[in-house]
């Protein structure tokens, strides 16, 4: 599993030992044809990356010109993983900021990055001020272990939270055959694609009900 594009791109990342079910990285094919979606929308985005497993989709953001990334998960290993391939990315960072300021004693300030410990099942964390812009996360990728309901939960609680704004995209992966809402309270699914055993739901807030 590698980052695919930007200024990081083919580095290989580090992934879960193939005996391990518990953490699901999303495959290359699916994670190049989310971020190809996603486009633009991704370049100076402060980013929310829920159920992280490796951190590869907020890694790819990060690569991809994404302002900032959190990352949540639980697991130990999770954690142990996110932690290495931010590493790897931030590493690619500093190497292209090095070459375009050589002769300066610091390249630029690497991007803000944060890693939260926190068990999603039990709803959402608290976000400090500086784990976030003022106005909410302009990217939101939810991606726990397929067909647990999570999805719908986690939908369920970022639509009755303060982590969007008007532009806000909630991308959620779950199984492809899942049924995912249509409409919640605030939210409404505004694209839904198949890749495989993947499917991907794209959710943006209602105007009427971010005013």
């Amino acid at each position: 599993m590698r980052i695919i594009s930007g200024w990081a791109k083919g580095r290989k990342l580090f992934t879960p030992p193939a005996r391990n079910n518990s953490i699901r990285p999303t495959s290359d094919r699916a994670r190049e044809a989310l971020f190809n979606i996603l486009g633009e929308q991704v370049v100076g985005a402060q980013v929310l990356d829920l159920f992280a497993g490796t951190g590869a989709l907020g890694v790819e953001a990060l690569s991809r010109g994404a302002e900032g990334v959190c990352f949540v998960d639980f697991l130990p290993q999770a954690l142990e993983l996110i932690t290495k391939n931010i590493q790897i990315c931030m590493d690619a960072l500093y190497h292209q900021q090095s070459l375009l300021q050589q002769g300066t004693v610091h390249p630029e300030p690497l991007k803000p990055v944060t890693l939260l410990k926190h068990d999603l099942r039990r709803g959402l964390p608290y976000f400090s001020e500086k784990m976030r812009s003022t106005q909410g996360f302009d990217l939101i990728f939810v991606d726990p272990p397929y067909s647990q309901g999570l999805s719908r939960q986690l939908l369920l609680a970022l639509d009755n939270s303060t982590l969007l704004h008007k532009q806000t995209m909630v991308v959620v992966e779950d199984r492809a055959k899942e049924a995912l809402p249509e409409k919640l309270t605030r939210l409404a699914l505004v694209d839904q694609r198949k890749y495989g055993e993947a499917g991907f739901w794209f959710y943006q807030p209602l105007a009427a009900e971010m005013n």
